[in-house]
C-alpha cells in the first residue's frame, strides 16, 4: 500500500506512476477529495470535543440549577453531533481507505514502458532449446498413455481443471518439490511449512485483498480464505512485528498447494496441467533493509535460474514492463523454460522486488541498529518453481521415442533411484 502522504505531498509521482501502467489516474483526485474531507470533518469534531470538555468543567461551578441544566441540554445536543461527525468521519475513512488500498505499487524508472505481457523485452536466453529426431509428443498425450496422468479422473472427483498423478507421476511431482526446497535451504534460505488457509487480514497484508477477491476460494463460515501463493502466509509470518536490523535480511523458503479461482475460456491454453484452480509451487520470500534489496531481486532471480539449469531445462529471463507489472511489484522478472511438446515457453517463475509496499500493509517494522528508530523493510517473492509447469517441461523435455521418459539426474535421489519412467514400469 502506499504512503497517503506521498499521494497528499505528490499527487503527480502517483499519477505518472499509473499513467505509465495503462491505468486511468482519476483514483488521485479521488482520494485527495476524501482525505480533505476526512481531515475537515476531525478538526470540526475536534472542536466540539474541546467544547464539551470545556463546557462540562464550568457546569459544576454554576451553582444556579436552571443554568447547569441548559448547559447540559446544550452538550447534549453538541454530544449528538459529535457522534454524527465520528460516524461520518469513519465511513470517509473506511472509503479512503478502499481507494488507496487498490492503488497498485509505483514501478522504478528502469522497469520498461509497455502496454502488456507482449512487449516484455528478454534479457537473455540460457541453455539450447532441445531438438529431437522424431515428433516430440505434448503432455497431456504422453502421461496418460504412461500411466501416470488422468484427467478423467480428477474431473470425476473434483471438476474440470482438475486432474490425479498417479504412481511415477504423483512421486514426480514430489521429487520436484522436496529437491527444491533442499536446494533453497542451501541457497540460503528457511525452510516454513505454513498453513494453507489465512485469515482476511493476512491477504489484505500480502496485498491479495481486495484487489483481487473474485480470483480467491473463501470459507465464508470460518472466514478462511485458501492461499493462492505461499507469499500471503510468508507475509503473515512477522504482520504487525518489529524486527531487528542485526536479523535482516530473513530469507524463507516453503511449499504450498496454490488455490486460483482463474477464469478460464475453451481453447489449447486450458488443456493438461498448464492452468488450473489448483497447483503446487515452491516460494522464496526475503525480508531486508531498504538499500540491500536490489541486491536481494539479483540473489533471487540467479537461485531462481539455478533451479531451472540443474534441471536441464533451456529458460529465458524476460524483464516485466509497466503494463503487465503485478499490483505489488515496482520491479519483476519472469523466467520461463521451454516444452517442446507445447512448441512453446512457459512461465514457472516470477521474481518481484514490493519494496515497502507490503510492510506498510502489514505493519511490518524494523529498528535500527544505530538510532535506534523503526523503518519499513522491503520484501521480495518469487517462485522457485511453479510445479506443474516445470512438470510439463521436465515430461516434455526428457521423453524418448518410444513415449518413456528419463528423469533428471538431480531428482533421482527422490526418485529411490528410479532412471526412467516406462509403460507398465
Amino acid at each position: 500500500m502506499l504512503d497517503i502522504n506521498l499521494i497528499r505531498e505528490t499527487p503527480d509521482v502517483v499519477r505518472q506512476a499509473l499513467t505509465r501502467r495503462n491505468m486511468d489516474s482519476s483514483v488521485v483526485d479521488q482520494v485527495q477529495a476524501l482525505d480533505v474531507s476526512r481531515r475537515k470533518l476531525l478538526t470540526e469534531a475536534e472542536q466540539l470535543k474541546a467544547l464539551r470538555n470545556a463546557t462540562s468543567k464550568q457546569i459544576g461551578q454554576h451553582k444556579d440549577p436552571q443554568v447547569r441544566q441548559a448547559k447540559i441540554e446544550e452538550m447534549r445536543v453538541v454530544g449528538d453531533k459529535i457522534a454524527a461527525l465520528d460516524e461520518e468521519i469513519h465511513t470517509v475513512e473506511a472509503d479512503l481507505q478502499a481507494l488507496v488500498a487498490g492503488i497498485p505499487n509505483i514501478p522504478l524508472e528502469e522497469v520498461p514502458f509497455g502496454a502488456d505481457d507482449s512487449e516484455n523485452p528478454t534479457l537473455r536466453t540460457v541453455g539450447a532449446v532441445k531438438t529431437f529426431d522424431f515428433e516430440p509428443q505434448i503432455h497431456w498425450d504422453l502421461a496418460p498413455k504412461l500411466g501416470i496422468l488422468n484427467f478423467d479422473q480428477g474431473a470425476k472427483i473434483t471438476g474440470s481443471r482438475f486432474y490425479v498423478l498417479s504412481g511415477a507421476g504423483a512421486r514426480l511431482q514430489r521429487a520436484l518439490i522436496a529437491w527444491m526446497l533442499d536446494l533453497h535451504i542451501r541457497q540460503g534460505y528457511t525452510e516454513q511449512y505454513t498453513p494453507f488457509m489465512v485469515k482476511g487480514e493476512t491477504m489484505f497484508a500480502s496485498g491479495q485483498l481486495p484487489k483481487f477477491e473474485d480470483n480467491l476460494y473463501h470459507d465464508h463460515q470460518e472466514d478462511l480464505w485458501m492461499v493462492p501463493t505461499a507469499e500471503v502466509p510468508l507475509t503473515g509470518l512477522h504482520m504487525g512485528d518489529i524486527l531487528d536490523e542485526a536479523s535482516l535480511p530473513l530469507r524463507y523458503t516453503a511449499y504450498t498447494p496454490c488455490f486460483r479461482r482463474e477464469k478460464m475460456s475453451a481453447g489449447r491454453d486450458v488443456r493438461g496441467i498448464k492452468r488450473g484452480h489448483q497447483f503446487d509451487k515452491v516460494e522464496m520470500y526475503i525480508y531486508c533493509c531498504p538499500e540491500d534489496s536490489m541486491h536481494e531481486l539479483d540473489k533471487m532471480l540467479a537461485d531462481a535460474e539455478e533451479t531451472c539449469r540443474l534441471l536441464g531445462l533451456a529458460h529465458r529471463v524476460k524483464q516485466i514492463c509497466t503494463g503487465d507489472l503485478g499490483f505489488n511489484a515496482c520491479i519483476s522478472y519472469d523466467i520461463e523454460v521451454w516444452a517442446p511438446g507445447l512448441g512453446e515457453w512457459l512461465e514457472v517463475s516470477s521474481v518481484s522486488n514490493v519494496g515497502d509496499f507490503q510492510a506498510r500493509r502489514a505493519g511490518i517494522k524494523y529498528r535500527t541498529s544505530q538510532e535506534g528508530k523503526t523503518r519499513l523493510p522491503h520484501t521480495l517473492n518469487g517462485s522457485g518453481l511453479g510445479v506443474p509447469r516445470t512438470l510439463i517441461a521436465v515430461l516434455e523435455n526428457y521423453q524418448t521415442a518410444d513415449g518413456s521418459v528419463w528423469v533428471p539426474e538431480v531428482l533421482k535421489p527422490w526418485m529411490g533411484g528410479t532412471e526412467i519412467i516406462q509403460v507398465g514400469g
